[in-house]
């Protein structure tokens, strides 16, 4: 608790950790809980749930392929011309505002629901890249599991206590001067944004801008014609130039297709084997605050043992989620299941984060956040198009499930290569500069 109290002390470190108090809001309310809910029931009323499903896994794939294709150049341009925090800016405020205006989207407009979310979810995930770039400028290398793993515990909190307040008005609209249920989850995605924008605030101010590179996307050993084109890395001279990166992002691409596609697909799978609303939204609020302490929890194992058997921990635990998850049916069962997922689901994403950042190499943050995100993105057009397609292939959204084993299982074997050294990815030259 001591180092957790002299990183809170730290304004560039606590400001960074904010920003993900501010964005998981998002996560939260919007991918996790209400939309999915207002997207089968409400935009898309009178729909049979095997289709909605599967509308649901396409538009959540299309947002996924925009981020594909859009993450390493937004990396690049951010390093290149030292502006991570306006992009970051710029990502925000499109995430935010489209946030807000699913409040204007009324009753059957599924296509304009889909439309405003895919919007939403790209400036979410563009902000993510630049605000995960962010991390070397605020933390070292000795601390990085700790601050990654501060950040997303704060992220629970802070998507916790909205949510909670969310859920409250819908339990009881007339209490918080809504006309009904409906209004207060329309209001909610307007709350998002405040939210959102409002609390990025700090970051902007007291998180340093890293120095701009005007070499990021090149390769020290290009010739100089390529140099002069500024050519950037593709995946195959990020494997050759820095092994241990390439091979993390191999593996990531994988195992957090598993983890994506359970965050974004688990309300509606809930609804779809028919278990109430409400029971999923209180599971969602019990992932998000045993998520708290278990984030923290993966950031003290990491450093004290190492990232390699912190992220293993993860991963075989949502392999039992999988499992678990196929033969489940009822709401107990559900709970059962939010709580595993809680106690994983930050862990894994914070040592991912903070394990690749030990592999980046000096001024090119942006960059290789860029592929870092591209590949999570890239796994989530996978996993909801694979339960949305099996789905309607054998018309039970359970079978789906079981398939999401496939890349987690090829993910955790990528990892056994893997070493944990910082030093190891840096070249000479870049050291020295």
């Amino acid at each position: 608790m001591t180092k957790i109290k002299r990183l809170l002390e730290d304004r560039a470190i606590f400001s960074w950790t904010l920003y993900d108090w501010a964005n998981s809001v998002f996560a939260t309310t919007v991918i996790a809980g209400f939309f999915p809910v207002f997207f089968k029931q409400y935009w898309n009323a009178g729909t049979e749930a095997v289709v909605s499903t599967a509308r649901l896994g396409f538009i959540t794939s299309l947002s996924g392929i925009i981020i594909l294709v859009a993450a390493p150049l937004i990396g690049i341009l951010a390093d290149r011309r030292g502006e991570r925090k306006r992009y970051l800016a710029l990502f925000t405020l499109i995430g935010a505002g489209a946030t807000m205006a699913l409040w204007l989207v009324d009753k059957g407009q599924w296509g304009q629901a889909a439309a405003v979310y895919v919007v939403a979810a790209t400036g979410f995930s563009g902000a993510i890249v630049l605000y995960d770039s962010l991390l070397p400028a605020v933390g070292s290398p000795e601390n990085y599991h700790e601050v990654s793993s501060l950040g997303f515990s704060l992220g629970y909190i802070g998507g916790g206590v909205l949510f909670a307040l969310n859920v409250a008005t819908t339990l009881k609209p007339e209490f918080f001067g809504f006309s009904d249920s409906v209004e207060a989850v329309r209001f909610s995605f307007l709350l998002v944004g405040i939210w959102w924008l409002l609390f990025s605030l700090p970051l902007f101010r007291h998180v340093p801008e890293p120095p701009r590179n005007l070499r990021s996307g090149l390769i020290e050993s290009d010739p100089p014609k390529a140099k002069a084109g500024k050519k950037k890395y593709s995946y195959k001279e990020i494997f050759h130039h820095h092994r241990m990166a390439g091979l993390f992002l191999l593996a990531y691409f994988f195992y957090i297709d598993a983890v994506h596609t359970i965050i974004r697909m688990a309300v509606d799978y809930g609804l779809s084997i028919g278990l109430p609303s409400t029971s999923l939204i209180v599971a969602l609020l019990i992932t998000q605050f045993v998520g708290f302490p278990a984030a923290l929890a993966f950031g003290w194992i990491a450093h004290r043992f190492g990232a390699k058997p912190a992220l293993y921990t993860g991963l075989a635990v949502y392999t039992g989620v999988i499992v678990y998850a196929r033969f489940m049916s009822s709401e107990l069962e559900f709970y059962i299941l939010a709580i595993m997922v809680g106690l994983v689901q930050g862990g894994v994403q914070s040592v991912s984060r903070s394990l690749f950042a030990h592999y980046i190499p000096l001024g090119r943050s942006g960059e290789f956040f860029g592929y870092f995100n591209m590949m999570g993105r890239f796994a989530a057009i996978i996993g909801p198009a694979l339960v949305g397609a099996v789905g309607l292939w054998t018309g039970d959204v359970r079978d789906g499930i079981l398939a999401v084993l496939i890349p987690l299982l090829i993910g955790m074997a990528l990892i056994i290569p893997l070493r944990e050294s910082a030093q190891t990815e840096r070249a000479p030259s870049q050291v020295q500069r």
